[in-house]
């Protein structure tokens, strides 16, 4: 088959060179209408329950996730000039497009009871002359009497204050997200430069938007870090501009590709897909090398260029094909999860790879047989003495010393599985975002003065309409709240019952004492001013006090919602936080008469997370049978498939256990690790297997002859893709994110330990088991798969003589 795919390509190179070419111009065309996602919430499966349970929730209550917070910590709060620009900073918020509310304290209400109306009207604090500094003092006094907003608003023990702006819900899902939140930063900025204070920015939208931005950002980087770096390295193996340009224009291809599939099959830019095109690079620059590798290899044997060219595609061919098979494989396994997050990366990665092959063994046999000959500074390489020096260190390694190799692989897989032991998982909003950055000092800040700003929600099902205004159900929301707010890492919740004690306050005309829940007997002087029932004025319009209280409630009352700011405190510590609560809280509420559901953004991006890690765990076992099966077919036997196998294990056991001794967490991003190394580390694996196969019967089927021989001529090619892959999967780890950073740097450790083991430990276990695989070759049962195929006639192929 590959005897007649090499003379299709050289036959018909022009047609396809021309095909290739206009099939990218179109990709790019696409590529160029590429967006980025912001979009919450993709990891986690649309039929899981605790994601229905948070649809329902927004289906009754709207977006949970979609407020800013400005924060400032000074002793001048309320210092006339100090609180007059702050007041301005309100005002000029909430010009902001897309900018609903805005709450602060400047903007604190209180109520006042009026008799004759029997009504509890809602009149601004801070009223009055403001330049008059008594005037203020005096009304942050009337503040300090106000308990609902204590916690909420200011801390008054560290002096911080909290302005809360709310964003409209439908702009988040949209590219204009970035200019509200620019526009607000920049408000935030310039008030913070003006009186020489430090302003805090947190809250879902805006972490969400520049987390979004760092992505976008740090694409462009790592494309150019990838094909400068690759240039170079392949500039200095090859010592052919020639070689490195055909290389460069292969992975431009791909890119291309990438970006428009990601277009085509309607996805957009997130963390995940962000990767995929410096991953290209990274992956089709080892196809490059083991052509061009192969070419000259062959040309250097008879001067012959077609010849070369026709064994490079026969001989490579199918080395190549199932390299990168095995990478897809590795990617692709994602596409079989829920997360669509997950299958996205998967879809979009597993066909790339798959294309890539398809580009480079296009492109490159058509070009070269285009160029001169290679001359011979350009496979000087090949002797290069370092890397000979380097491989007769591995021979006289693998032949004089092999209980040496098999005695600290023992010891290193001792200590991998020891390190394994002490591996945990868990993931935090901030995970990926480094702790000197101003997005982590910030949210710190908030957590350290308000308790957080992640948004956790408690819905209340009372099972009846209007059971949430019965004094029974305010009474038992009321020791939810107290429950709720005595823990560390939770905020003062908020919910109807503070808005009711707030209402009982201002009938006892604001005495804070009785800021409490009503018992049977105030209920009766507070019913005609709370208004629950009709909810109406005279005039028939809602009044501001039912309009807050209302929506602490669905449209039936028969749901009650409180809400909760909390601290980021990981998927692992929330479960056991929420499950700590979980007796105390049917306590206080009889499950045959209430139904309380935890939910909101907090809980569905933890469970997102957590099911990320499951998703993964479980394709990394897929992708290992997948791969299993690709040995099978290509080796036809289960000794080889033991082989192949072992120097690829290790490697991962090793990454594995140095995670666990250095207490890097097992996340998305860490966990991703495995499926990526594993399939891209086995293409070694195959490289020196098949090579050892095709040398075999030069050498009378003697292994340990041939072993050799694979060691110094595969060796170089090994090493010289392996550096490669190094460097790219390195540029990783200078990323802003904590987990594509790892996720750089233990893709290149597992490398580079597959690279030693697969020099080391891959042909010691042939030299082990010599003797079975001997008679196995023998009897021709060994290689069923990749019998040799018979030269073409090269007179069939179309080219000119001095081609030949």
């Amino acid at each position: 088959m590959w005897q007649r795919l090499a003379g299709f390509v050289l036959k018909f190179r022009l047609p396809l060179l021309i095909i290739l070419l206009l099939s990218t111009a179109v990709m790019t065309y696409f590529a160029s209408k590429v967006e980025l996602s912001y979009e919450p919430n993709k990891s986690i499966p649309l039929d899981n329950i605790k994601y229905q349970d948070y649809l329902r929730f927004k289906g009754q209550f709207g977006e949970d996730g979609n407020m800013i917070v400005i924060g400032v910590q000074t002793d001048s709060f309320f210092q006339k000039d100090f609180f007059h620009d702050y007041v301005q900073l309100n005002e000029d918020m909430k010009k902001v497009e897309f900018v609903e509310n805005v709450l602060s304290v400047p903007f604190a209400i209180n109520l006042v009871k009026n008799d004759s109306t029997h009504k509890l009207t809602p009149e601004p604090l801070f009223r009055g002359d403001l330049q008059q500094q008594a005037v203020l003092d005096s009304l942050a006094g009337a503040l300090n009497n106000l308990p609902f907003y204590k916690g909420l608003l200011y801390n008054p023990d560290t002096h911080a204050y909290m302005m809360m702006i709310n964003v409209n819900k439908e702009v988040m899902g949209t590219a204009r997200r970035i200019e509200v939140v620019n526009n607000v930063m920049k408000l935030g900025t310039a008030f913070g430069e003006k009186h020489h204070t430090e302003v805090r920015m947190s809250g879902l939208p805006l972490i969400r938007t520049i987390v979004a931005q760092k992505v976008a950002n740090e694409l462009g980087l790592f494309l150019k870090l990838s094909f400068i770096l690759t240039a170079l390295i392949l500039l200095l193996f090859f010592r052919s501009f020639g070689a490195v340009l055909m290389s460069m224009i292969v992975v431009a291809i791909g890119v291309i590709w990438s970006v428009g599939t990601i277009v085509l099959l309607n996805y957009k830019i997130t963390l995940l897909t962000g990767l995929i095109p410096p991953l290209i690079v990274v992956i089709g620059i080892p196809n490059c090398v083991y052509f061009l590798n192969k070419y000259h290899t062959e040309y250097a044997k008879d001067g012959n260029k077609t010849r070369a060219l026709v064994h490079m595609i026969q001989r490579m061919g199918i080395v190549t094909l199932f390299t990168n098979l095995t990478a897809a494989i590795g990617f692709g396994v994602f596409c079989f999860t829920k997360s669509a997050l997950l299958k996205e990366f998967g879809v979009v990665a597993g066909l790339n790879i798959m294309l890539i092959f398809l580009i480079s063994f296009i492109f490159l046999p058509s070009v070269l047989s285009y160029l001169p000959a290679p001359k011979t500074k350009h496979t000087n390489y090949m002797n290069n003495r370092l890397f000979r020096s380097l491989l007769d260190g591995l021979t006289a390694l693998v032949f004089k010393y092999r209980p040496w190799v098999y005695g600290v692989t023992v010891v290193m897989v001792v200590g991998a599985v020891i390190g394994m032991m002490k591996l945990h998982s868990e993931a935090h909003m901030l995970d990926d975002i480094p702790q000197s950055d101003r997005l982590y000092t910030d949210l710190k800040f908030f957590e350290h003065n308000f308790k957080g700003v992640m948004p956790l929600e408690i819905a209340v099902d009372t099972k009846k309409k209007n059971g949430v205004v019965s004094l029974q159900t305010l009474e038992r929301l009321d020791q939810l709240s107290k429950l709720i707010a005595a823990q560390p890492d939770f905020a003062r919740p908020l919910s109807v019952v503070e808005g009711i004690k707030f209402a009982k306050q201002a009938y006892y005309n604001g005495d804070s004492s009785n800021y409490s829940v009503p018992n049977q007997f105030d209920i009766g002087f507070l019913a005609p001013y709370l208004r629950m029932k009709g909810g109406t004025n005279a005039s028939g319009n809602a009044t501001a006090f039912t309009k807050l209280v209302s929506s602490f409630m669905d449209s039936t009352r028969q749901v009650a919602r409180v809400s909760v700011n909390m601290a980021d405190v990981g998927s692992a510590r929330l479960p056991v936080l929420l499950d700590s609560l979980t007796p105390q809280v049917n306590q206080i509420f009889d499950s045959t008469k209430y139904k309380v559901t935890f939910t909101g953004t907090s809980v569905i991006f933890l469970e997102g997370s957590r099911f990320i890690i499951n998703g993964l765990t479980e394709s990394i076992l897929l992708a290992f049978v997948l791969i299993i099966f690709c040995m099978l077919y290509l080796f036809r036997s289960w000794r080889m498939l033991l082989i192949s196998l072992i120097p690829n294990i290790i490697p991962l056991a090793v990454t594995a256990g140095v995670m666990g001794w250095l207490n890097i967490p097992l996340k998305p991003s860490t966990v991703l690790v495995f499926s990526v190394a594993l399939g891209i580390a086995i293409d070694v694996t195959i490289r020196f297997l098949v090579n050892f196969k095709q040398e075999l019967p030069h050498h009378n089927l003697d292994i340990s002859a041939t072993v050799k021989q694979t060691i110094h001529e595969t060796g170089l090619s090994i090493i010289y893709t392996s550096l490669i892959l190094l460097a790219g999967f390195m540029i990783f780890s200078f990323s802003e994110f904590g987990g594509t950073k790892a996720l750089g740097w233990l893709t290149s450790l597992t490398l580079l330990m597959a690279m030693i083991t697969n020099l080391t430990i891959l042909p010691a276990l042939l030299l082990w088991m010599e003797k079975a695989l001997l008679k196995k070759a023998q009897k021709k049962q060994l290689w069923n798969a990749l019998d040799e195929e018979s030269d073409i006639d090269m007179s069939e192929l179309g080219l000119k003589d001095h081609e030949k």
